[in-house]
Order: C-alpha cells, then structure tokens, then sequence
C-alpha cells in the first residue's frame, strides 16, 4: 500500500476535493483498492460520503487508544474498492492527548496501525488539516508522497517552505517520505496564473503539469455527494484529476 498526503497550509485550494477525486480515480479508472483517511476535524470528507458521526470512533481514537485496532475504524463507501476512516471533532481532544502521553512514541501511531491493512488496499490517501499538529505529523511519517494543491495566489506559495521544512523534520522518523510536487487547482486561463504557476518553477519547486481547471462542476460534486467521474464525467475538472492520477502514476 502506498501513502499519499495531500496538504496545504492554506484553507481553500481544494485539499478534500482532490483527496476524494484523486482516491476515486484510482478505484473507478485503475481498478486500485483504496484506502481514504480524512485527517481534518471538520470532517468534510467524511460528510461528502455520508459517513460524518459527531460521537463516532475515527481516526481520532485510533492515534489515542491502544484498544482500537484499525479495523475497528474502516468503514466502507457507496463505492466498491473504496473505504474510509472518518474524522470529527473529536481530533482537537486526540492532538492534546497525543501532545500529553510521554509513554508512547507520539509521531509513529498511525503508520504502526496501517502496518495491518498494508496488503488489503493499494493506495491510501489522506486528506490533511491545513495545520501542522501531531495527527498531521503523524500522516507524515506514514506517508511515502505528498502532494500539494496550490490556488495561484501568495498565499498559498507561502505554506510550501513551511510544508517542506516540516517533510524535512520528520524524514528522522520517515526517511523515505517524498514531496512528489505541487498541482495548480481552480486553474484559470490568465496572466496571473501564468505567471504564478512559472514562479513556482522558478522557486525550484517540483510541479505537475496537469492543471486543474475552475468549474462550477466542483461546487455541485459537494452537494451531489458523488465524485466528478460520478457526478460530471465530461467535466473539465473531472478530465484533469484522470490525467493528474495518470502523471502521477507514469512518475
């Protein structure tokens, strides 16, 4: 099973939209098992499947109690090939516990619990808080490639040296953790995001070349409940995640 973060620092550039439509892809054009891990305490991940509990166990208690096995948290999908592990709020209280507990190691929870479906999937993607906090720190050191979906905007161009010095940091616990680039989500054809995307390379950064063009189409997924391959299938959006995944796996 391969590990694949999605994260940004900033809120906005289509993190869970491409955590969903990224892990759909895989299952839906490729035949991939996957795993998807929403690791936000918002849990818009897991409202999208309709699978959000306030009071249910998730990712939260799988970091904080030793008694939860990873098992215990996957719950399947309307679509075969794709399951998840859901988040609440209840991931504020596991960040302090985890920050707390001097006993056990803090930043290798997760990977020692996916260690068991290792061979039950072929993909696990994790949809990130725009934070640095232990429960993103621990998906780090799980994870073998991060990706970053970036709006063209100074915003977001600020996070990726914070995301790179963090990716850096715990290399001590995950020496094999790769920043595989940037994608450009809400593309639009214009002088900005021309020159945005240009900077980007400039600056060094590794970046995709599919682009993830601005549609309406998005916006009415997140009410539909269905993925863009389900949703809008001719969708301009839809199109670019088939061929991201594509470049992503042809790496």
């Amino acid at each position: 099973m391969k590990i694949i973060s999605i994260i940004n620092l900033k809120g906005g550039v289509a993190k869970t939209v491409s955590a969903i439509n990224i892990a759909y892809t895989l299952v839906a054009v490729h035949g991939k098992r996957v795993l998807l891990i929403d690791n936000d305490k918002q849990g818009n991940t897991s409202k999208f499947f309709g699978l959000y509990d306030p009071y249910g166990i998730g990712l939260a208690e799988l970091l904080t109690d030793k008694k939860v096995d990873v098992d215990n948290v996957i719950l399947q999908t309307a679509y075969e090939g794709l399951d998840i592990i859901t988040a609440n709020m209840n991931l504020l209280r596991a960040n302090k516990e985890i920050l707390m507990d001097s006993v056990r190691p803090q930043q290798t929870r997760l990977r020692k619990k996916l260690k068991k479906v290792r061979d039950q999937y072929d993909y696990c993607i994790i949809d990130n808080a725009p934070d640095l906090n232990l429960t993103v720190v621990n998906a780090l050191v799980a994870t073998d490639d991060v990706l970053a979906p970036i709006k063209i905007d100074q915003f977001s161009f600020d996070g990726l040296n914070e995301i790179l010095e963090q990716i850096d940091e715990v290399s001590e616990f995950n020496s094999g953790i790769c920043f595989k680039g940037c994608f450009v989500t809400m593309y639009q054809r214009s002088s900005v995001n021309e020159q945005g995307t240009a900077l980007l390379e400039q600056q060094g950064y590794p970046i995709f070349a599919t682009r993830i063009r601005k549609t309406v189409k998005v916006d009415e997924m997140t009410f539909a409940g269905k993925p863009l391959l389900e949703y809008a299938k001719r969708s301009t959006a839809c199109l670019d995640y088939v061929a991201l995944v594509n470049e992503y796996l042809d790496m």
